[in-house]
């Protein structure tokens, strides 16, 4: 049986742990660098959940093997950024998955 890990802050951890998923914090960006890219090539990994921000700091050659494998599948997190445009952040998900740019309106 395959994991689901997610990789967050220390704020949002609790609330993982209390669904019953494997966390792994990171303080900051710099160790959510670490600690990602083991996950990645990990044969136990089913599914990585991974805060937004942390995402911005992993290198070119990983995002690449991220967008390409079929396993471990890689969702981000939504940052608790005040003020997000949820209809945008749909849009990019979504550009992201099909390819397409999709506008949502009300």
């Amino acid at each position: 049986m395959y994991k689901f890990v997610v990789v967050t802050d220390p704020d949002t951890a609790p609330g993982f742990r209390l669904a019953g998923v494997d966390v792994l914090e990171a303080l900051d960006l710099d160790e959510a660098k670490k600690i990602i890219p083991p996950l990645i090539y990990k044969d136990d990994t089913g599914i990585v959940a991974i805060n937004e921000d942390f995402m911005t700091v992993l290198d070119e050659k990983l995002l690449e093997k991220i967008e390409k494998t079929y396993r471990p599948i890689i969702i981000p997190i939504p940052s608790k950024v005040k003020g997000l445009d949820r209809a945008n952040y749909i849009e990019r998900l979504l550009r992201r998955a099909i390819g397409y740019n999709i506008v949502l309106k009300r």
